[in-house]
Order: structure tokens, then C-alpha cells, then sequence
């Protein structure tokens, strides 16, 4: 049975990456892969490797089969274009990369633009780097700056006119930045672990208090996504799965 199926849409909430630890192995029943066992429990996953690495086209498919209707797969953009090129002249890594995304077909979900902590906004840089990516991309877009120029309302206006989400973080660098910004119509939540980042777990009234979140701008946002990121000890796969049971 797929228990994430009784759940309320449009809530997608899951973990940066399918990895099921041991402490956690029972709450992912039944035979199959990893993603196979996760995507019964789970109805979305945030693909962190394409940071890092390229994949073909033939392996988003393979994951695409892997994974039951109505399933989502967020996924983050390149390091090359964020970190590395830093917006600036990213037209041939974008378009490869969207290229093999698109084989994800009706599972893709969100792309994640994750920028770099010493990357301080541009208006220049910024319209033409989302002006651009929308020319390609018509879908759910999300961006989590991390330089605390980025929680102005300048930048606010820019990811606004490209319907652009600012990414609500913990921890955040400002104040602003635990609060979702830019286009209203998505709503997305990355939880990477406080006060130890990556590791540490989130308090039952921590839990609570993102469901509540969820459950309020979930009436003026048409997707909500979060995704917890302190997978190092293990804690992501059971926090998301007990946020999940308090959304339903």
C-alpha cells in the first residue's frame, strides 16, 4: 500500500535523498530499492547529486519508472551555474541540464536554485539569470539565497516578477530568510538541521510548528514542499514521515 496517499494534497514532503538509514529501515517496508521503498512511504524527494554531477536522461527515466503516480521529484541545479559560473554566462550548462531533467516527464517537480553563501545579489545579474531560465523553464522554480543582500525587497521583486520562490531555511541567515519571499504560488521549506547543521534533529514542537506553517499558506500556495536535509545522523527519514502524519 502506498500510506502517503491518504495524505492532503498539495503537501510534498520528503528528504534530500532516498537513503533510508538503519534506524528507520521498518518504516520503509516491502521489497525493492531503496527509492522504491521510500516512494511508498513518501510523496516527494529533493535530488541533490545533479549538484555535483550530471545524470542521463536514461536514468531520470529510470527513476521516473521507479515511483507511483502523483510522486514528485524536486531537484537542484548545478553547482557549475550557481557556485561556479555564479549566474553569469551559464546558457550551455543550463540548457544540458534541463535537457536531462525533462526526462523526469510529469514527476518533476520544483527545480532548486541553491546559491553560494559569499554570492552577493545583483539586480543586473539577477533579472538576466531568471529572465533566462524562465525563456526555458515553465515550472516550479525555487531559489535559497544565502547571502543576506538577497532579503531585501529589491531581490524580493525580482524572484516575484519570474514567479521565482524564496526558499524558507533553517537556519537561516537573517531573520527573513525563515520566512518564504518571492512568488506565493509555491511554497518551499528546506530544514537542514539546527543548532548542528546536517545532523541535528527538530523537536516534536518543532515538527509541529512547520505542519502548522504548511497547513496556513497552503490556502494561497498551490504547492507546498519540505524537505528535511539533516540526513548525516539518520533523523531526516523519520521527522519527515511524522511531519507527514500530523499534515493529514
Amino acid at each position: 500500500m502506498i500510506e502517503w496517499r491518504r495524505s492532503l494534497e498539495p503537501f510534498y514532503v520528503g528528504t534530500a535523498g532516498w537513503g533510508i538509514p538503519k534506524q528507520h529501515a521498518g518504516s520503509f517496508p516491502g521489497e525493492g530499492s531503496h527509492l522504491e521503498r521510500y516512494a511508498r512511504c513518501l510523496p516527494a524527494v529533493e535530488i541533490n547529486s545533479s549538484f555535483y554531477r550530471p545524470h542521463r536522461p536514461a536514468t531520470y527515466e529510470r527513476w521516473a519508472a521507479s515511483v507511483p503516480s502523483g510522486f514528485r521529484f524536486s531537484v537542484k541545479v548545478p553547482r557549475e551555474i550557481t557556485h561556479t559560473r555564479q549566474l553569469l554566462n551559464v546558457t550551455e550548462p543550463l540548457d544540458r541540464f534541463l535537457g536531462e531533467v525533462r526526462a523526469l516527464g510529469a514527476a518533476l517537480g520544483p527545480l532548486l536554485v541553491q546559491l553560494p553563501p559569499s554570492l552577493r545579489y545583483d539586480q543586473a545579474v539577477a533579472e538576466r539569470f531568471f529572465g533566462d531560465f524562465r525563456e526555458r523553464f515553465d515550472g516550479q522554480l525555487a531559489c535559497e539565497p544565502r547571502h543576506e543582500s538577497w532579503f531585501g525587497d529589491a531581490a524580493e521583486a525580482v524572484l516575484t516578477k519570474h514567479l521565482v520562490a524564496r526558499v524558507a531555511a533553517d537556519p537561516a541567515v537573517v531573520p527573513r530568510a525563515a520566512r518564504p519571499g518571492g512568488w506565493s504560488g509555491l511554497l518551499y521549506i528546506r530544514l537542514h538541521g539546527s543548532p548542528k547543521v546536517y545532523y541535528s534533529a527538530y523537536s516534536s514542537d518543532e515538527v509541529e510548528a512547520t505542519a502548522r506553517c504548511l497547513l496556513a499558506t497552503s490556502a494561497k500556495a498551490r504547492t507546498c514542499w519540505c524537505i528535511y536535509d539533516n540526513t548525516a545522523a539518520g533523523e531526516a527519514a523519520g521527522q519527515a514521515l511524522d511531519l507527514l502524519r500530523r499534515l493529514r
